[in-house]
């Protein structure tokens, strides 16, 4: 599982945890722990001067094998928004068909509802750490506001950012195939035929799910990692409660995101090409080009 923060991925996990056959967990460090090793090798002059590649790819690709030893289920969902770019870690190396579930939503209403988070959870003494976005501007030494909070997550760095650029790097290696995106409001408005289309895609037998009495059963630790107490909470009962961006994004923030719309949310047309888009107010100087940065890891 991959795809875009605040996109339902948690209360998909909730729905998919019902069927006895599947285990689906928080974001994993599978895929950054592939990554390394694969880093440690290649760059590794003891391993270039005498290289075991067959023995390498064996070690890589036990990787999830090893960090699920302890799900006794037969389908397993790994969560990490960098999948869609790295398709030939799951071919290559564990050494099956990809199949990446991509929860997706309007990108205003992800930054309204990730601006609404931190608004009601704000910081007190004898927290670990203050919430991830206004620590990144603290160090940064940019002023905390709304509209650089918006920015920061737009441009490199930024969770948005990253993770819309990790899907497009997906389509730009030509592997669209292996995705199948889900809509959050698609999942809110119509979860029987959402859950019907994610078992046609994964080839799994249909199981009849139930959209009340949620619970995340495999919580993380929200303040400690991210600063934010309830970044994972499910509600038992599976409704949309989110309010309008128009009334939490700052005039600013709306109008590039109007003016972007089409670029930032690229998965919705029929056919997508090779598209190249900027955003047009950047947080820094550097005038950073969005959806156009080498995708290596995301936690």
């Amino acid at each position: 599982m991959a795809g875009l923060p605040r996109s339902g991925s948690t209360l998909l996990s909730s729905i998919l945890n019902q069927n006895p056959r599947f285990y689906s967990g928080p974001s994993s460090p599978v895929l950054g722990a592939m990554f390394s090793l694969e880093e440690n090798f290649t760059s590794n002059e003891l391993y270039t001067g005498y290289p075991k590649p067959d023995q390498v790819k064996e070690l890589i690709g036990s990787v999830p094998h090893h960090f699920y030893s302890d799900v006794q289920k037969p389908v397993v969902f790994d969560k990490n928004r960098a999948w869609t770019a790295r398709v030939p870690y799951i071919e290559h190396y564990i050494g099956q068909q990809a199949k990446i579930i991509v929860p997706v939503r309007r990108v205003d209403e992800i930054l309204a509802s990730i601006l609404t988070m931190i608004h009601r959870n704000p910081f007190e003494e004898g927290q670990p750490r203050i919430n991830f976005v206004d620590e990144q501007l603290v160090k940064t030494n940019i002023p905390i506001n709304d509209v650089n909070r918006c920015l920061y997550l737009l441009n490199g760095g930024g969770i948005v950012y990253e993770s819309l650029n990790a899907v497009l790097e997906g389509f730009n290696q030509k592997v669209r195939d292996r995705m199948h995106f889900v809509d959050y409001n698609d999942l809110v408005d119509d979860p029987e035929k959402t859950m019907s289309g994610i078992y046609n895609f994964l080839d799994e037998e249909p199981y009849e799910h139930k959209f009340k009495k949620l619970t995340n059963d495999h919580r993380e630790n929200d303040l400690q990692t991210y600063g934010l107490s309830d970044m994972h909470e499910v509600r038992s009962k599976l409704k949309k409660t989110s309010i309008s961006p128009s009334s939490v994004l700052p005039e600013e923030i709306i109008d590039l995101y109007q003016k972007n719309k089409a670029s930032l949310e690229f998965w919705n047309p029929t056919e997508v090409v090779s598209i190249k888009p900027k955003i047009s107010a950047p947080l820094t100087q550097d005038n950073t080009v969005f959806l156009n940065r080498k995708v290596t890891d995301i936690n």
